[in-house]
């Protein structure tokens, strides 16, 4: 059973024991993960290249968060989304829910407690072709809701991963790193951006662990 499945708990009541069910808490699922096989046909078709490079990268080159809906905007709209009894405020700020994060397993009570992680970072895309893009496309790619480039994750866990790609940082959950590798490949796919060899072969790994 998985461990975003179900908590099992033995109880001993009038001296029979019983199997008490919880329900885990609800993880953040973006939408359009891939299945195994499809993520699989998605690597083999990204075009392998020497990674570029940060000249004249800025995070300003991607704006986010943009108003989504009414006066929510994008890291509101996934909150609400990945979240658990989210409720939000007249300015959608939200102010009370829960919200687990697949990537370490911490489940938080404070929306400050958690950050919206681009799967594929701003720099990484940068690196792997966005540079060539427009600004409006890149607005497009940092506030993607359409296809699995945003989750609810820990805060601390979002910042220790930075700009890093699978080469050199995966989900400290072992568990999810099956996850994880279908929602990169899917968006470098969609995107159309490129891969360096050894992250390649570290996704390709991380697929076989499926």
């Amino acid at each position: 059973m998985g461990r975003v499945g179900r908590v099992l708990a033995a109880a001993v009541i009038g001296g029979a024991a019983v199997l008490v069910v919880a329900a885990a808490p609800a993880g953040a699922t973006p939408p359009g993960i891939p299945s195994k096989a499809t993520a699989q046909s998605q690597l083999n078709a990204l075009a392998v290249a020497t990674e570029g490079s940060m000249s004249g990268y800025s995070r300003d080159k991607f704006p986010h968060w943009i108003t989504i809906s009414g006066s929510c905007d994008t890291r509101e709209t996934v909150l609400k989304r990945d979240g658990t009894s989210v409720v939000t405020n007249s300015s959608c700020s939200a102010t009370s829910g829960r919200w687990y994060s697949p990537y370490d397993g911490a489940t938080w009570t404070a929306a400050s407690d958690v950050d919206i992680d681009h799967v594929v970072p701003l720099a990484e895309a940068w690196r792997s072709g966005a540079s060539s893009w427009t600004t409006a496309r890149r607005q497009d790619f940092a506030n993607d809701l359409s296809h699995p480039q945003l989750i609810a994750v820990t805060d601390n866990v979002n910042q220790s991963k930075g700009d890093q790609d699978p080469t050199t940082w995966q989900p400290p959950l072992s568990s999810y790193r099956c996850t994880y590798a279908r929602m990169w490949i899917n968006v470098k796919y969609v995107w159309g951006l490129k891969l360096q060899s050894a992250e390649k072969s570290a996704l390709q790994t991380m697929l076989n662990s499926c």
